[in-house]
């Protein structure tokens, strides 16, 4: 395997120093169900992985259904969390 292809390849991260690196930066949370995607800015997380974004919009198959501002995530739903460029 060439070095560029290796480069690719997702390591495994362990999720709680991941997510609070994350607070106060843009963030994507893909959910499980109905393809949807919140972005907003990650503020805070807890033991159990529950995610609190502030200045969300919602994204349903990438298309956008509007800003939400403040919501709360519960960690059943999220499928991945991702960082997004400021």
């Amino acid at each position: 395997m060439s070095e560029a292809s290796d480069s690719n390849v997702m390591q495994p991260v362990n999720p709680k120093p991941f997510l609070k690196g994350l607070v106060n930066h843009r963030v994507g949370v893909k959910l499980k169900f109905n393809n949807t995607e919140y972005r907003g800015t990650l503020v805070s997380t807890d033991n159990y992985f529950n995610l609190q974004l502030d200045e969300t919009e919602e994204f349903v198959a990438g298309v956008s259904h509007g800003v939400l501002g403040e919501i709360f995530i519960r960690c059943n739903n999220v499928l991945y969390v991702r960082q997004l460029p400021n």
